[in-house]
């Protein structure tokens, strides 16, 4: 049996059989919205056997949620973990300061993968509103032959909707999600679609209860928060939720 298990070697020896041959790659890996258990069989064996781990996290002084995800499935000892610290930012438009720490996170990543192959974690899904994507473009401007793959991992909308036992869309029905810190529009989707989905809802949760009760679709949603976490909650009625409850980890989902 241990003859069979994929081997990593510095001396370019391949991942494994019919996928990954090359040195020096990037895998970006979504490890889920917090239940290690959800990761997938591809993630877990990559992580283990990549030496370089780059771990985002929103505060300098902070820890990586993605890095605690996998360090209570896999054991980490021996590994090379960088964490690097992305700001936070609302829109696709960035500022100086924000470009300047990209550039900065870029050329970290660059100099690690001349000598490496390295996996850089995310939480949820690499491609759904993952910091990832703000280097992509630029990790191959600074190495165009650079080999990325991308790892999917469960979302925070996936893991949410299954822990309250929510179908997301069935048939002809449309489907929306949204960042609820942007209300403007918010009302027409809610007219237009059959499930609408608001992301990261704390801080505008009062807004967002006004707003479904003026619709009359109060009753028709569901906050989660934490989804998949030790710590997540539920409520059924959102008129339930107090500010306790609030949490940058959160989501309304709306179904008519």
């Amino acid at each position: 049996m241990e003859k069979n298990k994929t081997q990593y070697s510095k001396n370019k020896s391949s991942y494994c059989s019919n996928k990954v041959t090359n040195l020096n790659s990037l895998y970006v890996i979504g490890v889920g919205s917090g239940d290690p258990e959800l990761l997938t069989l591809k993630a877990m064996r990559i992580i283990r056997e990549v030496p370089v781990l780059f771990v985002p996290k929103g505060r300098e002084d902070g820890k990586s949620l993605a890095l605690s995800i996998v360090s209570s499935v896999i054991d980490l000892n021996g590994k090379d973990i960088r964490e690097l610290h992305f700001p936070m930012v609302k829109t696709r438009h960035i500022n100086s300061e924000h470009e300047k720490k990209w550039e900065m996170i870029t050329a970290e990543m660059g100099k690690a993968l001349v000598s490496s192959d390295c996996a850089f974690l995310t939480l949820g899904d690499p491609s759904f509103y993952s910091t990832f994507f703000y280097l992509y473009e630029r990790l191959l401007g600074l190495r165009p032959d650079l080999r990325i793959e991308i790892i999917p991992g469960v979302s925070s909308i996936n893991a949410a909707a299954a822990k309250a036992q929510m179908s997301l869309a069935l048939a002809d029905e449309k489907i929306a999600i949204l960042p609820a810190t942007y209300m403007e529009g918010i009302k027409e989707t809610l007219d237009r679609f059959d499930t609408i989905v608001l992301m990261k809802v704390n801080k505008v949760f009062g807004s967002v209860v006004n707003m479904l009760g003026e619709m009359n679709l109060t009753d028709n949603a569901v906050y989660i928060c934490r989804a998949g976490m030790d710590d997540e909650r539920i409520f059924k009625d959102i008129r339930d939720v107090r500010k306790t409850d609030l949490d940058y980890f959160s989501l309304v989902i709306i179904k008519k």
